[in-house]
């Protein structure tokens, strides 16, 4: 697949090049907080909003996992980029590994901030209709937010969330990319790769916390390490930006 080079931008000047990309719920500038925290000596940070998300929410396309690996495969060519990690946040962390496996010689570690999986993630009937319905009902994505962080945020931040992924994403990539990321399985393609990975997982995460990386990820990459941050729930780079940060920078720097 050939990939578009899509808006995104640039942060820091430092050795460590990481590609970073969103979430279900938010665009590059869900990741503002963690911005504030990172040290531009130590690395550089390209951000990248998908097909249907932010500066790219007009772009057309079929809104899938491997969409959003080759489009920011074009971001690195772009970027001169031969080689770099990964970061992912949730959805993020799938396309990550797809990268991983279109361009292994470029793919240096994934990091994963609450990161589905390469097996997705699988949906009960009632849960299903909740994430499908989100597409175009408000409330069903303010039910998610609040049960994937544990119930522990206010009406005010609940709804700064929700009302950015109203007018940052459109309903028709939001509810494609939902297929894509939790129902495709492609974990028998990783199984066993040496790649460096980083899990980091909120305390709060009742989700994608430590019980299922320890399902997934940790059983398939052997060279990979769970940190937990305590004070988070699904969405580390807005609840705990500065262990994030410092969470990253520690293995960047490595």
């Amino acid at each position: 697949m050939t990939g578009q080079v899509l808006p995104y931008d640039v942060h820091g000047e430092g050795p460590g090049r990481a590609l970073v990309l969103h979430n279900w719920f938010g665009d590059r500038t869900s990741f503002a907080p963690l911005r504030a925290h990172l040290d531009g000596t130590v690395g550089t940070y390209a951000f990248v909003d998908c097909r249907g998300y932010g500066d790219a929410l007009d772009h057309a396309g079929a809104y899938t996992m491997e969409e959003v690996a080759a489009d920011a495969l074009a971001v690195a060519d772009d970027l001169g980029w031969d080689s770099f990690s990964v970061i992912g946040h949730s959805m993020g962390g799938k396309a990550a590994q797809l990268m991983l496996l279109d361009a292994p010689d470029r793919v240096r570690s994934i990091i994963g901030v609450s990161p589905v999986s390469a097996a997705g993630f699988p949906l009960d009937g009632e849960t299903w209709e909740l994430f499908a319905g989100a597409a175009e009902e408000p409330a069903n994505r303010r039910t998610i937010i609040d049960n994937t962080t544990g119930g522990r945020y206010d009406d005010a931040w609940l709804s700064a969330l929700v009302d950015r992924s109203l007018t940052r994403s459109s309903a028709t990539a939001f509810r494609a990319y939902l297929d894509s990321w939790s129902r495709t399985d492609f974990h028998e393609r990783v199984r066993d790769n040496p790649t460096p990975v980083l899990l980091v997982v909120g305390a709060h995460d009742p989700a994608l916390g430590t019980d299922a990386m320890e399902a997934t990820w940790l059983r398939w990459y052997p060279n990979a390490r769970l940190e937990v941050l305590k004070d988070a729930g699904h969405y580390a780079p807005e609840e705990t930006p500065q262990a994030l940060a410092e969470a990253i920078e520690a293995f960047l720097g490595a």
